[in-house]
């Protein structure tokens, strides 16, 4: 008897559980590569591949779309999205967020310049009179997202930014240091622009979910199984196929305030 006690409750705390319902989430992104982004209308990713595979082991099927970021962030905060991925961890959001507590991946802002006009900018007081790049919906850094030393302009892709830089309609500009490498190689521009060593800001990026009944007990389900398959070969093959042998450190010590 003492056998069967643990027994049933293993099994009511197993029927109980949402993971064990048959559950189906819907994930808002936008373009991202390599951690996520569409090719062909088929959506790709380091990240992607690595959360799909995440869930298929939890039993949980996952329903992706990508829309431009502060969609995505309106969608998740209205309830009419159930995660919403490779965000930064603000504490504004946790009101309507759950967190993993393992994060998908690191990222790394840093400037990019065409080689054919260098800027010598060493430091942020260096960009003055300059006109830096930015995405609509995303905050690097206080420092410089409020410098009056130098002029932001957004774009509405990655692509576009890159494209403005090479006609010389920017000076710089800002994005992660794996999706600058990543774009640049597919854009056939690897060998006309480069990142400068100035880091603007260091961000570990998560899985968000929709603050629900049962997602506290999904968020820890998915870090466990993140970290587990984080350690397997097959998780760095991933990453190898997007980035090839080619793959920046991250400092977790030296990571700033930020929003994506």
């Amino acid at each position: 008897m003492r056998l069967l006690i643990p027994s049933l409750l293993l099994l009511l705390l197993a029927c109980l559980s949402p993971l064990a319902q048959a559950e189906r989430l819907r994930i808002v992104s936008d373009d991202w590569a390599p951690y996520l982004f569409q090719a062909n209308n088929q959506p790709q990713g380091i990240d992607y591949e690595v959360t799909n595979e995440v869930f298929r082991r939890l039993g949980i099927e996952v329903q992706w779309q990508f829309l431009p970021w502060r969609r995505c962030l309106a969608m998740v905060e209205q309830g009419l999205a159930d995660g919403v991925m490779d965000i930064f961890q603000v504490e504004s959001r946790r009101d309507y967020l759950v967190y993993p507590n393992e994060p998908m991946s690191q990222v790394e802002f840093v400037l990019y310049q065409a080689r054919s006009r260098p800027h010598p900018v060493q430091r942020l007081e260096d960009l003055a009179g300059l006109t830096v790049g930015t995405s609509p919906g995303y905050a690097y850094n206080p420092a410089f997202s409020d410098s009056p030393l130098f002029r932001r302009e957004s774009a509405p892709s990655h692509e576009a930014n890159f494209g403005k830089l090479m006609r010389g309609r920017i000076d710089l500009l800002v994005t992660d240091r794996r999706l600058g490498h990543y774009l640049s190689r597919q854009l056939g521009i690897e060998h006309a622009v480069e990142a400068l060593p100035l880091v603007i800001s260091r961000h570990p990026q998560y899985l968000g979910l929709a603050r629900k009944p049962g997602r506290e007990a999904l968020a820890q389900a998915f870090a466990e199984e993140l970290r587990r398959f984080k350690q397997e070969p097959a998780y760095a093959a991933i990453s190898t196929r997007y980035l090839g042998q080619q793959d920046f450190p991250f400092a977790v010590e030296q990571q700033e305030s930020g929003t994506r």
